[in-house]
């Protein structure tokens, strides 16, 4: 099948018209003005040699994050073994992988099959799906789940969800028009506010995020008692990296469990691509969107693995499906469970220690050493948000000029936070790095 391109302006402009644009500008308005490339300054009548050696220049002028990195606030740089890039290269994984035809797909059915199962391990939950885009749309399609399942309209979100998460979900709820609402963090420990069923209402899905977006640890025991008093559903954004030291979701009352595997074997990437996951418990089984695999015996008796349970709008009428989400990200998936294998339980566990002892030991050298102060009290994982004696813009430039990318200044989501700064730590930041931050945060 051709695409057609239009190529008169008559044409293009009849285009443009019969969508409601005037010009093809008008398609990038959502993209931020900052963010684009006015012009690559890609001379023409260029030989190819001469091109390519033109964008290798322009390539050059990306900076690699390296160790000296605190960059968090939902993608964090995590070491990626040499194994996981050896085995999703191997062509039979690196190609096209819509395992429509079980009998030629055995692999990638399998390594799907044993991905759900690890998330359905790590989350303490039933049964998962294989794979979503990423962990903002896999909320955003968990809390419809809910609100499906409840017979419920209204959304419920903790005010400690990334606020570019909370935007997606907006953006999903906006379509059918469900209300959403969101709930306070306490001002003194960070954590979302417990409600009660008055505050909570008619909400069908209660989502909160853990650790949250300024990196606290939730109390999610009483969050999934609140919800379930009154008649919501508990959906939990976690990041499955703390799953080595954290007890699972599951065991605490959750009734979804999503998040990204980004931190699981999926470099930072300039922001993607990686994969969601999503579990939930076996009542709720006919509500899951996407694809899930199943292990069953052929007609021999020998294990092998199948598409199962399909609610996508592609097999079955539309109006009845659970989701028109036509696509997962396998091979980002099958990275993430390369790297769980290699690490193992104890390995995962471990790596959390490493994170968390870190983590704890730049906030008291900051607070302590630089005069920060602790956005919030309650106890946190790898990342922490400390408010800084000064603009945390003019902090994270002055150690930028030294090396150090310092952390995600809030001024970003928040303007009034002026000072304050999210500093993500993980085991690629080494004791040297850690000291060598503080020795140029006091100067």
């Amino acid at each position: 099948m051709t695409a057609y391109l239009p190529h008169s302006d008559n044409e293009r402009k009849a285009m443009l018209a019969a969508i409601g644009a005037g010009s093809i500008d008008d398609l990038f308005s959502d993209i931020p003005q900052e963010l684009r490339i006015a012009d690559t300054g890609l001379p023409s009548g260029l030989t190819e040699v001469e091109v390519a050696q033109h964008l290798e220049d322009l390539a050059a002028q990306n900076q690699v994050v390296g160790s000296r990195s605190f960059l968090g606030a939902g993608y964090y740089q995590h070491h990626i073994p040499a194994a996981v890039r050896a085995v999703i290269g191997r062509t039979e994984f690196a190609t096209s992988y819509t395992p429509y035809q079980a009998e030629v797909s055995q692999g990638t059915l399998q390594h799907i099959f044993e991905f759900q199962s690890a998330i359905c391990e790590l989350t303490g939950l039933d049964v998962a799906n294989a794979s979503m885009w990423d962990g903002p749309s896999a909320a955003a399609e968990a809390a419809f789940l809910a609100v499906r399942q409840t017979r419920r309209e209204e959304i419920a979100l903790s005010a400690g969800l990334h606020p570019e998460t909370a935007h997606v979900i907006d953006t999903y709820a906006a379509g059918p028009g469900f209300p959403v609402t969101s709930l306070r963090l306490d001002p003194i420990t960070g954590q979302t506010s417990i409600p009660t069923g008055e505050v909570l209402g008619g909400a069908g899905a209660l989502v909160v995020q853990q650790p949250n977006f300024l990196g606290i640890i939730e109390d999610l025991e009483a969050l999934a008692a609140a919800a379930h008093a009154a008649g919501a559903l508990l959906v939990v954004i976690q990041n499955p990296m703390t799953l080595g030291l954290l007890e699972s979701p599951g065991a605490q009352g959750a009734d979804v469990v999503v998040g990204d595997v980004q931190v699981l074997g999926n470099a930072m990437s300039f922001g993607g691509p990686s994969a969601g996951y999503m579990a939930t418990r076996q009542q709720y089984l006919r509500q899951l969107p996407g694809r899930l695999v199943g292990q069953t015996t052929d007609a021999a008796g020998r294990t092998c693995y199948t598409l199962t349970l399909q609610a996508r709008e592609q097999h079955i009428r539309r109006a009845k499906a659970t989701s028109n989400i036509c696509s997962n990200q396998a091979l980002n998936a099958l990275a993430a469970i390369v790297h769980l294998a290699l690490l193992g339980s104890r390995g995962l566990a471990e790596l959390g220690e490493i994170c968390v002892t870190r983590a704890h030991w730049l906030q008291r050298r900051l607070i302590d050493d630089v005069g920060a102060k602790p956005l919030a009290n309650g106890p946190f994982f790898h990342e922490f948000a400390v408010n800084l004696p000064e603009p945390a813009q003019v902090f994270t430039a002055r150690m930028r000029t030294a090396g150090f990318e310092a952390g995600v200044p809030l001024t970003r989501w928040f303007p009034a936070e002026t000072n304050g700064l999210l500093v993500a730590v993980t085991e690629m930041n080494t004791p040297a790095d850690l000291a060598a931050y503080m020795e140029e945060a006091q100067r």
